[in-house]
């Protein structure tokens, strides 16, 4: 959204007068209502987890799944910065970065792994565990872990994934993260253009 943002500035910026600038945001709009993205596209499965938080202000989500032993999972997840380079081949601009943090009821250690989450062709996704912590307690305590990912022996790597597999961190929320998140994002960019139609329609009444 970013980058929409910054190229209708730049044009607007080029115009001259209000006039012209509100003629580029509607015609902008109607490019964007009309021509809507991710249709026919995989939205994926929430499984066993929920939708725990989705404020329309924010960029982020938090999804939670909670197993009959105490074990919870929970997933929070928001778009990359920059958009996917050669990005005509896929559905989703962008990728996501997601935290999984894993909790059991008798311990007050937490596992957490920060992922990325990446499409890997139209209706299709995946994950990858860029860092894995170990946290002593979630009251002050710092964590351990992390940047020794990558030097870890492929088989241990290997299980880490199957392990956060079989939590439910797989292809059906992987699709979902991707396409909620995207589509909240193109929501936002629409509601940003809507208001700043509203702000230079008004400047432009006598």
């Amino acid at each position: 959204m970013r980058n929409k943002v910054n190229s209708l500035l730049k044009r607007g910026l080029k115009a001259v007068g209000d006039g012209m600038l509100l003629n580029i945001i509607q015609s902008e709009l109607r490019h964007e209502i009309s021509n809507p993205r991710f249709l026919g596209v995989e939205t994926g499965k929430l499984g066993g987890f929920k939708l725990e938080w989705d404020s329309p202000g924010n960029r982020d989500i938090v999804l939670r799944r909670r197993f009959d032993s105490g074990e919870e999972v929970v997933v929070s997840a928001l778009l990359q910065q920059e958009p996917i380079e050669d990005a005509d081949d896929i559905a989703f601009p962008r990728g996501a970065v997601a935290k999984v943090c894993i909790s059991k009821p008798s311990l007050s250690s937490v596992l957490q792994f920060d992922c990325r989450v990446l499409e890997t062709g139209r209706g299709s996704s995946d994950f990858e565990i860029e860092r894995a912590f170990y946290i002593r307690s979630l009251c002050g305590s710092s964590p351990n872990g992390g940047e020794f990912f990558s030097t870890l022996d492929p088989r241990l790597q290997d299980a880490l994934k199957q392990y956060l597999t079989s939590k439910g961190i797989r292809e059906g929320l992987t699709n979902y993260i991707l396409c909620h998140l995207n589509k909240k994002e193109q929501e936002q960019y629409v509601n940003w253009l809507h208001k700043l139609e509203s702000t230079v329609s008004h400047s432009l009444k006598p």
